[in-house]
């Protein structure tokens, strides 16, 4: 156990950064990301593009599961109002793509707001239901609105612009999603600092109890599905800009069971296991491709063999951290930093 850990007031003990170590080695991250583009070749930075918005989805679906415990199944459907809403801008008008992320975000909130009402209601595998059918509600949405989807052809996209600088490739897309990713990050990191996180977290632990205790739970639940969506939908915003393509196939069910595995792989209830979930099984399908690559000269069917593996490896992955490790990689890395933090002392 550490000593001298003790905080003297309030202010301390909800400071963002609890020593200056902390800030420092935050500071060389954010060198580090600053600097990984200019030494990266393309596959790399097509990676880090599609970790930074898996970082962004999975943290929103984490704090609507992992915070207010409420399991949804829709955040698929929720990135695909987004990424329509961006095409459909991008299309018809000239707004610049931090507006358009805006209103992705906002009109995804909304149709969370709408598919949050049955929470206070059902909870557990009913609403996991629940959020299911609104996810296929929505895919038939996309699938049968021409007009404005483009049904099954789907809507293709202008590169983002701002100020007359487009973002036509992935080392600019780069320098769009990252900073937002970081931005989204801190700014779910500071509402758990607050008394809106907090009744969050009230919610999750015991719902009745918070419900006497005050918390209006219908109020809270929205407001976590609306800020949840809002997520999603700057997720699915930015996943159009970087593809310059949405159909109803790019946002299918299997992503939303790809968003709660990270979750659950990462850890629930902490902003750190978002971003560790999301980085890793974002990861898995490439490290699956290069195994396929290196056997497939020795084993000439191996992609026939491994093409199905991913979601066995998914299932595998779940099933496994809820058994051996419920909190996730975010627990291992605590505890990993607890050792050095104590070393040379057992702890």
């Amino acid at each position: 156990m550490r000593i001298g850990d003790a905080k003297q007031t309030y202010v301390a003990d909800e400071a963002l950064w609890t020593s200056s170590t902390q800030q420092i080695w935050f500071g060389l991250l954010l060198l580090a990301l600053l600097v990984f583009p200019f030494i990266a070749n393309s596959y790399l930075l097509y990676l880090a593009c599609l970790v930074g918005i898996a970082v962004i989805s999975a943290t929103g679906l984490n704090i609507l599961t992992g915070f207010t415990g409420l399991i949804s199944l829709g955040q698929a459907g929720f990135m695909g109002v987004g990424g329509y809403t961006v095409a459909w801008l991008s299309l018809h008008t000239a707004v610049p793509f931090p507006l358009a992320l805006l209103a992705a975000g906002l009109l995804t909130a909304a149709v969370g707001v709408i598919v949050g009402l049955p929470s206070l209601r059902v909870k557990g595998l009913y609403l996991a239901i629940a959020t299911l059918a609104a996810s296929v509600f929505l895919h038939f949405i996309f699938s049968e609105w021409t007009s404005v989807t483009g049904g099954m052809a789907g809507l293709s996209l202008r590169p983002a612009q701002l100020l007359g600088f487009s973002f036509h490739n992935d080392f600019r897309m780069y320098f769009m999603i990252m900073p937002l990713a970081v931005i989204m990050l801190l700014a779910a990191r500071n509402v758990f600092r607050t008394r809106v996180g907090r009744a969050f977290i009230a919610i999750r632990d015991r719902d009745i109890s918070a419900e006497v205790l005050g918390i209006p739970l219908l109020k809270y639940k929205l407001l976590s599905f609306g800020l949840s969506s809002f997520y999603a939908g700057v997720a699915g915003g930015l996943f159009a800009y970087f593809f310059r393509v949405v159909t109803p196939e790019s946002f299918p069910l299997a992503m939303s069971i790809f968003y709660l595995a990270a979750i659950i792989v990462g850890g629930m209830g902490s902003i750190l296991g978002g971003v560790l979930g999301a980085v890793f099984m974002t990861l898995v399908p490439e490290g699956l491709k290069l195994l396929t690559a290196a056997v497939t000269p020795f084993y000439p069917q191996a992609p026939v063999f491994m093409s199905p593996l991913l979601g066995v490896v998914f299932g595998v992955l779940i099933v496994g951290f809820l058994l051996f490790e419920p909190n996730g990689l975010a627990e291992i890395w605590r505890r990993i930093r607890r050792f050095f933090h104590l070393w040379p002392f057992r702890t």
